[in-house]
């Protein structure tokens, strides 16, 4: 079966036809984990595709304005959007096949993944799979949440450094992990007030980096605090803020109203596991890594031995992790195909080196426990 030939993409890059058979390794989602998966399974020899719901490769770098830090190899002062463009010439040299503008929509008991595409149905099959479909915003529940004003803080971000929208005037930000300290610092930069960001946890849950970028632009970051009511008629006009106990129950009389039109909330990630379980993967529930995550080893190979797994639907981590667990799941599917192999080796290896180092940082505590609980 032929994909239409009207699969193009707004990137200055243009990729081959794709055709059904022969296809070694897919790798479902174009993010920062699946590029470097297929960049690595292509380049020890492996015929590869990639499918990606979006109509540019990059998955969450294309919005991420912000430089990155760390070691040169992890594109230490590059901006995201800079490491997607990388990402994305390497995959066309390679001349790898994409199909863009997808969405998988289900796994089906002979092993195949159904592809929605122009409105056709696409049926695809390889010898193995990479799923690095990434994560959903978390949402809360609170009174009039469903006004019009109130959005994911990664929608938000998507609206400005995608599209070029500014989503209103004046914002109030719930959650101070690291997306809920970056938008709004993105957002001021857009010409957008920043009312406040309020935590309901007695501490900062991002990088102090981010926090201390925030607060000198005269942001406050008000700790135990939650939100309990958006109003508005036919939109956002205000909010209802409370602090909260040490059991995070709200204090009576301690309520403020802050006016904004935005209402932003950065309260987390889950994986998006659903085509783990139709594909019949072992999944466990571990709070520490974002909740339902499939079961995988070190090679971060499921329960079913020719699926792999990599990114946030692996554990909710930063960009430099997901894409270490790439290279891991590439050579690790590569591997599983073709047998062992020393060039494999040593990349998959190399790269569980470098998540180690990272991972005996103080910040990835949580996600240390996270893995001794998802091998138990």
């Amino acid at each position: 079966m032929k994909i239409p030939k009207n699969n193009k993409s707004t990137s200055n890059f243009q990729f081959p036809i794709y055709y059904s058979s022969n296809i070694d390794i897919c790798v479902v989602g174009g993010g920062p984990a699946g590029l470097n998966a297929a960049i690595v399974a292509k380049e020890l020899g492996a015929t590869v595709l990639i499918i990606d719901d979006n109509p540019v490769l990059g998955g969450q770098l294309i919005k991420q304005t912000h430089k990155f830090f760390g070691s040169k190899e992890h594109y230490c002062g590059v901006r995201g959007i800079d490491i997607a463009k990388i990402l994305t010439a390497r995959v066309a040299k390679l001349n790898i096949d994409v199909i863009l503008n997808a969405t998988v929509i289900g796994h089906y008991d002979d092993d195949s993944l159904g592809v929605l595409k122009n409105n056709e149905l696409l049926q695809i099959k390889a010898k193995s799979y990479i799923f690095a479909t990434g994560a959903s915003e978390n949402m809360l529940a609170f009174e009039n949440a469903d006004l019009p004003g109130i959005y994911g803080a990664g929608a938000v971000q998507t609206m400005m450094n995608v599209y070029g929208v500014v989503p209103g005037r004046r914002a109030l930000v719930v959650g101070s992990g690291n997306i809920g300290l970056i938008v709004p610092y993105q957002l001021l930069q857009a010409g957008v007030e920043v009312a406040a960001i309020i935590e309901i946890l007695p501490k900062i849950g991002g990088y102090y980096v981010h926090a201390a970028k925030i607060r000198r632009a005269g942001v406050p970051i008000l700790l135990k605090h939650t939100i309990i009511e958006a109003r508005g008629k036919d939109c956002v006009e205000s909010a209802v803020i409370t602090e909260v106990d040490d059991k995070f129950e709200c204090i009576s009389g301690k309520e403020k109203v802050i006016d904004c039109d935005i209402i932003l909330i950065a309260v987390g990630l889950s994986p998006l596991c659903e085509l783990l379980y139709q594909a019949g993967c072992e999944i466990r529930y571990v709070p520490d890594l974002g909740g339902n995550v499939p079961y995988y080893n070190e090679d971060l190979q499921t329960s079913r031995q020719h699926i792999f797994v990599a990114g946030d639907l692996a554990s909710i981590e930063e960009a430099s992790t997901a894409m270490l667990e790439g290279k891991i799941a590439g050579a690790s599917a590569w591997k599983y195909v073709f047998g062992r192999n020393a060039g494999a080796e040593e990349i998959a290896l190399s790269a569980k080196q470098e998540l180690k180092i990272i991972r005996e940082s103080p910040f990835e505590q949580r996600i240390n426990a996270g893995h001794k609980r998802l091998q138990v």
